[in-house]
């Protein structure tokens, strides 16, 4: 198990009903964040140089892109630059100079990476993934991006999930992207509970802030680089670095498991 930096309390879910982990995807589950943070820097370098604004840093993609549906991120990476672009459509070509020109540019490069390089699930998420399913609590991703059922398919882990909330998903539904809270909101009806019942799983800053503007029972970061004050700030109850740190803390006996068991049956029967 990783080692922490900041003990983790053991008394985490005292006072709370948690029954559900809610998992953002890139960043939390598989190390696609740093696939997406990639493609961001090969769209943005040469673009914004040829439009003789400040160029591209890292910071860029913590500060606007991260954890953004990717039309949002591309307008809001722009908009810091004073650089104003018609939206175009969903549809839009990758040639195109428009907002969904740009992001479909920018979805050509990330597709052919995990294409040409496949992905893997972080260790310690898929262990902790693994011990919240066997301790009987149900589970679901919510991700911003189009590509979830893919990413989760290259990573072997689509069958752990029967509730994925992803960028299609929300663009059919109408509803607004992190940090927004809604889709994580559709999640946790779909499993038929209430948001106390849920804890969402984070690691941007638009996402920690999704689960607590939506008063989830519990918001757990991960630090990815972002900085565990900042999640902090957020509005995370609990940071760590890898989910693994949190096995222990989050793990049900069998008592407990029969009484969630005896609750759901009860739930169904009415």
């Amino acid at each position: 198990m990783t080692d922490t930096t900041e003990e983790t309390p053991p008394d985490l879910l005292r006072g709370r009903d948690i029954r559900a982990f809610l998992f953002d995807l890139d960043g939390v589950l598989t190390p696609t964040a740093e696939v997406h943070m990639h493609a961001w820097a090969r769209l943005f370098t040469p673009y914004l140089e040829s439009h003789g604004a400040a160029p591209y840093v890292e910071q860029d993609y913590f500060d606007h892109i991260d954890g953004k549906p990717r039309f949002d991120g591309v307008r809001d990476l722009l908009a810091s630059r004073g650089i104003e672009l018609e939206p175009g459509t969903p549809d839009a070509d990758p040639a195109d100079d428009t907002v969904w020109g740009l992001g479909n540019r920018k979805n050509t490069v990330f597709n052919d990476t995990i294409t040409e390089e496949g992905v893997a699930a972080y260790p310690a998420s898929l262990a902790f993934l693994e011990a919240v399913i066997a301790d009987g609590y149900e589970v679901a991703v919510v991700s911003s991006s189009k590509n979830a059922p893919a990413v989760l398919a290259a990573a072997g882990i689509a069958d752990r999930f029967e509730i994925v909330v992803d960028g299609n998903v929300a663009a059919g539904l109408g509803l607004p992207g992190k940090p927004a809270p809604d889709t994580y909101i559709h999640a946790a009806k779909a499993l038929g509970l209430t948001v106390l019942e849920c804890a969402v799983v984070e690691d941007a800053v638009s996402g920690v802030q999704s689960g607590a503007r939506g008063a989830f029972g519990l918001v757990i970061g991960v630090d990815r680089g972002v900085g565990r004050k900042v999640l902090q700030d957020a509005g995370a109850d609990v940071v760590v670095e890898e989910l693994d740190e949190l096995i222990d803390a989050v793990a049900r006996d069998t008592e407990q498991n029969d009484e969630i068991t005896d609750a759901v049956n009860h739930k169904e029967s009415k």
